[in-house]
């Protein structure tokens, strides 16, 4: 009985010790799996977490919350959702406030606390050079090795080596830039309806579209006296966000006003004192005498602007090919007689200018955060995937034919080819005209051809239904019929910034003579002035930074 008691405790013993052996094999087996599954996503681009990753943000936030559809926030919507499924990430906003001095502020006070977010988007290189010098901020050169794609590294070379060489110190990469896509010269657009009704040619050139603008006042086609030809605003200089500028004009002339561009020698020159320049506003001048330019640009602020062409009393503007999105679809809601077209009329190509990275933006990581890898991960899922894998990602892509601001992402930067911008039309109109297969479109491209193509189709009568065929169909493809635009130079480590009394100077100095109260001559005296002031050193050092790149 003992002896059969002991061989049963003895197979119980081999039993039990078998069944706890597999346990610990299937744990380890299981834990195994787990650690992999993180060693994925540290190392690859789409490798998804496999517990959430939080981090702490802080960004440029957008006006009236960024247009996002009733309910969304910004830690909230369809870019945050998207990337929750597909890395299992969810950002945390510290602070997100309108670009302009209060991000500054609180971007300058978490650099002198030693105190900034996990990730942060911070404007300029020199906050960049300081967060660097702080030991603030992550190495972030084996992060764009491993997590950035093949796709998004070809994005950033497309711009040349000073984009990407902007965010490297010590031959370590700190940051990832943002890239700003070559835009185009700015159209010029027309009331093409109050052209019908003069019943005239549409312009071919900028003297020709000058000419119908003067008719548009002339003929009072407003109506009372409250007919207005071309809208303009006090900045004269529009950038790539703004509307308002007349910088097709200064073009035309082949003049840079408000850039450091290079002379017919090679030499650096502040392009807002240049005979090109004086020829420029000489012709402003006239459009102003002759009632072509607007009477009263001089009292008006963007605010007024933006009422003056909602209100339909305004011809013509220039503004890039995304103004239909903002300011022109708020005439087509008031009156749906409006139509709007663009011109491209300027013949000239403008000179070569020098870029700073005063303004642009970064994104850095906070020096310890555990998964520095997430920026890479991140650009890599919005820009790429999103975009040339992902065919369904329809929430994201509705975004951007729905006008919603891009500072709904996370991280208000965007990651794309210099020529992205032609490169999305073309396959976007070779789908309208049947050489292209819906099915080989990007997200975005698929988004923007059937909302343009319900629209050709008379299915779709919306005002963003408009501005996305007036946009991406009938403007680019005129940018694109014209040539590509000219990269800009960098102009190195040297700070470009004109100092306030002479930006005064200058400003002051434009207005004067384009309304007559000073003569185009003392442009020259301004020229000696701005030299004199402070301008022939400071063009030394631009001279000096460029030459050392």
């Amino acid at each position: 009985m003992t002896r059969r008691k002991n061989k049963f405790l003895c197979a119980v013993l081999v039993l039990c010790l078998g069944v706890g052996g597999t346990a610990v094999e299937a744990k380890d087996s299981s834990q195994k799996k787990n650690t992999e599954k993180w060693d994925e996503a540290v190392h690859t681009p789409y490798g998804k977490y496999p517990e959430t990753v939080t981090y702490t943000l802080g960004k440029i936030s957008g006006a009236n919350n960024s247009n996002l559809p009733l309910g969304e926030t910004y830690e909230d919507n369809a870019y945050t959702q998207y990337l929750k499924k597909m890395l299992n990430i969810q950002n945390q906003d510290i602070f997100e406030m309108e670009d302009g001095t209060s991000y500054e502020q609180a971007i300058e006070m978490a650099i002198e606390d030693n105190d900034i977010p996990d990730i942060l988007v911070v404007k300029g290189r020199e906050n960049l050079k300081k967060l660097v010098s702080r030991d603030l901020v992550e190495d972030l050169s084996a992060v764009y090795e491993e997590c950035a794609t093949d796709r998004i590294k070809e994005m950033y070379e497309s711009y040349g080596e000073d984009l990407l060489d902007s965010a490297i110190f010590d031959g370590k990469l700190y940051a990832f830039p943002d890239t700003v896509i070559d835009h185009g010269s700015m159209l010029l657009w027309m009331r093409k309806d109050w052209i019908d009704e003069l019943g005239v040619e549409e312009p071919e050139t900028l003297e020709e579209g000058m000419e119908i603008i003067r008719q548009f006042v002339e003929k009072d086609l407003v109506g009372d006296g409250n007919t207005i030809g071309l809208a303009c605003s006090t900045e004269l200089i529009s950038d790539n966000s703004s509307t308002y500028g007349v910088n097709p004009i200064f073009t035309e002339y082949n003049a840079a006003p408000e850039k450091w561009a290079l002379d017919e020698n090679g030499n650096v020159v502040y392009g807002s004192v240049t005979e090109e320049t004086k020829e420029a506003l000489a012709y402003l001048q006239n459009l102003y005498e002759t009632g072509v330019l607007d009477s009263r640009f001089l009292l008006r602020k963007t605010e007024n602007l933006d009422e003056m062409v909602a209100s339909g009393k305004c011809g013509a503007v220039f503004g890039n090919w995304w103004a239909p999105n903002n300011p022109l679809s708020s005439t087509s809601k008031s009156d749906e007689s409006a139509v709007w077209k663009p011109y491209l009329l300027t013949g000239q190509t403008q000179r070569k200018t020098l870029e700073s990275y005063k303004n642009w933006q970064y994104v850095v990581v906070r020096k310890g955060y555990e998964h520095p890898e997430i920026i890479g991960k991140y650009v890599s899922v919005l820009f790429d995937y999103t975009r040339y894998e992902d065919r369904n990602a329809s929430d994201i892509n509705d975004y951007f034919s729905l006008n919603v601001d891009p500072t709904a992402r996370p991280l208000n930067i965007n990651v794309d080819y210099w020529d992205g911008l032609y490169r999305t039309t073309e396959n976007i109109q070779a789908a309208l005209d049947g050489a292209l297969h819906i099915q080989e479109l990007t997200g975005i491209e698929k988004a923007y051809y059937q909302t343009c193509k319900s629209y050709m189709n008379e299915t779709l009568t919306t005002v963003n239904g408009w501005a996305a065929y007036a946009s991406r169909i009938q403007a680019v493809s005129l940018l694109a019929e014209s040539g590509r635009g000219t990269r800009s130079l960098s102009m190195g480590d040297a700070d470009g910034e004109i100092p306030q009394y002479l930006q005064k100077l200058e400003t002051e100095t434009f207005l004067q003579i384009i309304c007559g109260e000073k003569p185009v001559e003392y442009f020259d005296q301004f020229v000696e002035e701005w030299y004199e002031s402070g301008g022939e050193s400071l063009t030394r050092q631009v001279q000096e930074g460029y030459s050392g790149t």
